[in-house]
């Protein structure tokens, strides 16, 4: 069901969610978060499709709050559109859109706090662009965890850049939830016999991919051997990660993902292994970040001090 509110205010959202309670028997008990998802116009519809796939596993209250850009300005009348949708439209979740305009659009934070669920945590998502230091944003300072997606960003290697500077605990980024698949195949590997040091390491991805700069930043930080990066312009199907090579005295370990979906292992005096390695949608993406609400210590010990290693060291670099 989809109840439309067309110039109204988050106070009549508010008695019309209770209404459509009471008369529906639509309820928020079991909700266990608040996922509020900042965007624009037009780009609301895939953010809420994941949310909804998402809240089957974490039942929640989506809050999406669409604003353009430059809009908060007095030459535009103020207005807020709203739009309720519960039942089969919105997943096991309950979800708010607001449409803000004018004056009403400056405010972020005053627009969602009436809407929150109470005693519940909160988690702030922008899918697309993201505010210079999240989490002193006016819709990140309410959240537990704020999440981004570096690789939506104009520049993805500058904005790995930037959130690294601008690291707040409580911080995620959708680069770093690609890279679970890979970091357990490696770990995986790395866990067998023999259990010789790797001396080097190689990472290689396309341009546009942050994953494969915070692969090796990982890989900088848990092995502490020589690291580099290769970064290669985007051809068609070559967005990600490429593949991995572990140095060894023993022969060198590789992982290539050169057909979509699968990677190949190659291992000394061992035969060659294809495994499943897909690229991980929007929503396991979104689903794993909401399956824990503390902070990640290890995304921010990499995005920190792993990226600076990795920046720093005369062998590391990305290579063009």
């Amino acid at each position: 069901m989809i109840v439309d509110l067309p110039d109204t205010t988050t106070s009549q959202v508010s008695k019309t969610l209770v209404k459509i309670r009471e008369e529906g028997g639509v309820v928020a008990l079991g909700r266990v978060l608040t996922l509020v998802i900042a965007t624009s116009p037009g780009a609301e519809e895939e953010a809420i499709e994941a949310a909804n796939d998402a809240s089957r596993e974490h039942p929640m209250r989506v809050i999406v709050v669409s604003r353009e850009p430059g809009t908060e300005t007095s030459a535009v009348d103020p207005r807020l559109d709203a739009e309720i949708r519960v039942g089969g439209d919105a997943g096991a979740s309950e979800v708010i859109v607001l449409r803000a305009c004018g004056d009403a659009a400056s405010d972020e934070e005053s627009l969602v706090m009436g809407l929150l669920l109470p005693d519940a945590p909160v988690v702030t998502w922008w899918p697309a662009a993201a505010p210079e230091v999240p989490g002193k944003s006016p819709l990140g300072r309410i959240a537990h965890r704020r999440i981004t997606d570096a690789s939506t960003q104009p520049d993805p290697q500058a904005a790995l850049r930037n959130l690294a500077s601008s690291y707040t605990p409580g911080d995620a980024d959708f680069a770093w939830t690609r890279l679970t698949l890979w970091r357990a195949q490696l770990a995986a590997v790395l866990d067998q016999p023999p259990y010789e040091p790797v001396t080097d390491v190689h990472v290689t991805g396309a341009i546009d991919s942050p994953s494969t700069t915070l692969l090796a930043a990982w890989l900088k930080l848990q092995l502490s051997a020589p690291t580099t990066y290769e970064l290669t312009s985007v051809e068609a199907g070559s967005h990600g990660i490429h593949g991995v090579r572990l140095g060894r005295d023993g022969g060198a370990i590789e992982l290539v993902r050169d057909v979509p979906g699968i990677a190949t292992l190659r291992q000394p005096s061992q035969p060659v292994h294809d495994l499943a390695l897909p690229r991980r949608n929007l929503r396991d993406c979104l689903a794993d970040e909401l399956r824990r609400l503390d902070p990640d210590e290890l995304y921010g010990e990499v995005i920190t001090s792993g990226l600076a290693l990795l920046e720093d060291a005369d062998d590391g670099g990305p290579a063009a």
